[in-house]
C-alpha cells in the first residue's frame, strides 16, 4: 500500500524559514511528478511541482522564497520555505504522480498546518 508520510515543523514567525518532506513509501514502480499544494479558507492553491527530471514551476506568490526538490533514491520531496509570510498560513499538503503496474495514481500525504505569526 503507497504513503505519504510528511513531516516538517508548523509554527514559524514572519520572516521565518521552515523545510518540509515527504517521503513515499509502499510498492511503487516509478514517481513521475511530485508536489506541494496549500489550503487555506476559501483558497486551495498549487504551490509547487516538480517532475522527474527536475524541472520546477511554482505559484507566483511564492516565487523567490520557497523551493521545492527531490531525491529519487529516497522517494522524497522537499519543500524549503523562506521569509514566510502571515498569508503563507494554510494546511499544506503532498502528493505524487505514482506508477503502479501500468497506471499511474496521484497520492496525498495528510497535511500539516503551517502558520506565521508572531
Amino acid at each position: 500500500q503507497v504513503q505519504l508520510m510528511e513531516s516538517g515543523r508548523g509554527l514559524v514567525q514572519p520572516g521565518g524559514s521552515l523545510r518540509h518532506s515527504c517521503a513515499v513509501s509502499g510498492s511503487i514502480f516509478s514517481i513521475y511528478n511530485m508536489g506541494w499544494y496549500r489550503q487555506a479558507p476559501g483558497k486551495r492553491e498549487l504551490v509547487a511541482v516538480i517532475t522527474r527530471g527536475g524541472s520546477t514551476d511554482y505559484a507566483d506568490s511564492v516565487k523567490g522564497r520557497f523551493t521545492i526538490s527531490r531525491d529519487n533514491a529516497k522517494d522524497t520531496v522537499y519543500l524549503q520555505m523562506n521569509s514566510l509570510k502571515p498569508e503563507d498560513t494554510a494546511v499544506y499538503y503532498c502528493n505524487a504522480d505514482i506508477l503502479e503496474g501500468r497506471l499511474s495514481r496521484v497520492y496525498w500525504g495528510q497535511g500539516t498546518q503551517v502558520t506565521v505569526s508572531l
